[in-house]
């Protein structure tokens, strides 16, 4: 979290802070200076820096906010009622009877867990019908799930690619994408966010030296809101012999007139995409992922890959819950209409208000760009306070003066909510006043 600083008053602020916790830190600990001090860790000495410089600005964090109760359009933070744009909730099926009615009728059936691996404990008739209806839905042959969505992109990723091989990835992919292309080994490039140009000449330029090839990307960016133009992505991972796959987590019941996601949206046939990855967590409100693709793959991925093989199945209750949300979504269509229009209609309040939503759609996410990583944090405090909860992406998550507010909306959002969200958030914004620089740098 910079806020903006230059490099040089970065580093200076980040011994100054040292400095201080080193006065604060009385105690020595007994393995202070070993190999076996954890806080040596360079990724634990940087948090704990930022924790100082949190302390030190007299700022609470935003993140980590505990809700008491359901986390839909509405929720319950520190004992008030606040409007939630801070869940993935987005055609409001979390906490819908009928999801809640089919969770506990899997308890009742078949207990909380599987209690092991589905290809030594056994398989539930429930896994296998949500994995026909998941691929149904991209028109697949079939899908395998996992229980977490992160580690369907680990292990799918890590499993597929090889020392040998490239992935050429878009620069905004999320984390669980880069987690898996350095289990593989392959060679990373990323691309400039959203340009299929420099996609295709990236893959040009790595493609001849590698055994295979992924092109990678987000059917719905949860970061900026925007989508990529997937016509163009599969005939140039065709032109260059690569796979695609396609991340769908946030574009799954949001794009598209169904919310069958952006092949839906952009009209395109979902075949050309060789594997498509979503999430349970969202639309879906249930917790896993899953791989729709060829079904040889999936065959191949359910007898060998280490995300299924050596992991527990799918919980029934949250496999019931996934299922009975996608018939729902299915049988539902207007809900998909409904959170577009919402999602349009907040994009224009904000823009109105004169707030940076960069490139977003409109459709489920939009970001407010605010640049300071302090000022972000500080806004989305000053949001909470106002009744509005939000998330915040800070540094490092984002390069500096790329921090922003995100918000996610849901079709249960009334008009109502989301002008009292766009007009306390110019209210906040107003009222912050100038946060460029820190305590004894500016």
């Amino acid at each position: 979290m910079s806020g903006g600083l230059s490099t040089t008053a970065r580093l200076a602020l980040l011994a100054r802070l040292s400095k201080r916790r080193s006065a604060d830190d009385s105690a020595p600990r007994p393995d202070a200076g070993s190999a076996r001090d954890f806080s040596t860790l360079p990724g634990m000495r940087d948090y704990g820096l930022l924790k100082t410089a949190l302390a030190s600005l007299d700022m609470k964090s935003p993140l980590f906010q505990q809700h008491d109760g359901l986390a839909g359009a509405h929720s319950r933070i520190g004992n008030r009622d606040v409007v939630n744009f801070a869940s993935y909730n987005y055609l409001g099926l979390n906490g819908d009877p009928r999801v809640q009615a089919a969770a506990k009728a899997a308890i009742d059936r078949y207990g909380v867990s599987v209690s092991g691996a589905r290809i030594t404990a056994g398989e539930r008739g429930l896994h296998l019908e949500l994995e026909a209806e998941l691929a149904a839905l991209h028109g697949a042959e079939a899908a395998l799930t996992f229980v977490s969505g992160h580690a369907t992109n680990v292990t799918t990723i890590g499993h597929l690619m090889g020392p040998r091989d490239v992935v050429v990835h878009d620069a905004a992919i999320h984390n669980s994408c880069t987690e898996g292309v350095r289990l593989s080994g392959a060679r990373r490039v990323p691309f400039t966010h959203n340009d299929m140009a420099a996609a295709e000449k990236e893959l040009a330029a790595s493609r001849r030296n590698a055994q295979r090839a992924l092109l990678l990307l987000e059917g719905h960016y949860s970061m900026d809101g925007d989508a990529p133009d997937l016509a163009r992505a599969i005939g140039i991972a065709r032109r260059h012999d690569a796979w695609l796959m396609v991340d769908e987590a946030h574009g799954v019941g949001v794009l598209g007139a169904t919310g069958k996601g952006v092949a839906e949206a952009q009209g395109v046939d979902p075949s050309g995409v060789d594997l498509w990855m979503g999430t349970l967590s969202k639309t879906l409100s249930a917790c896993g992922g899953y791989i729709a693709a060829r079904r040889d793959v999936i065959d191949w991925l359910r007898h060998t890959a280490p995300g299924s093989v050596y992991s527990v199945g799918l919980a029934p209750p949250l496999a019931a819950s996934a299922l009975e949300s996608l018939r729902i979504m299915r049988a539902e269509p207007e809900r998909v209409a409904r959170l577009q229009s919402n999602g349009r209609r907040l994009l224009a309040l904000l823009k109105e208000r004169g707030f940076d939503t960069g490139g977003s759609l409109g459709a489920a996410i939009v970001p407010v760009i605010i640049g300071s990583s302090i000022r972000t944090a500080r806004l989305a405090n000053a949001m909470l306070d106002r009744g509005v909860a939000l998330q915040t992406v800070l540094f490092p998550a984002v390069p500096e003066q790329s921090a922003r507010l995100r918000f996610f909306v849901s079709a249960d959002h009334t008009e109502a909510d989301l002008s009292f969200a766009a007009d306390m958030l110019a209210d906040a914004s107003a009222n912050l006043g100038a946060v460029e620089s820190l305590p004894g740098l500016g």
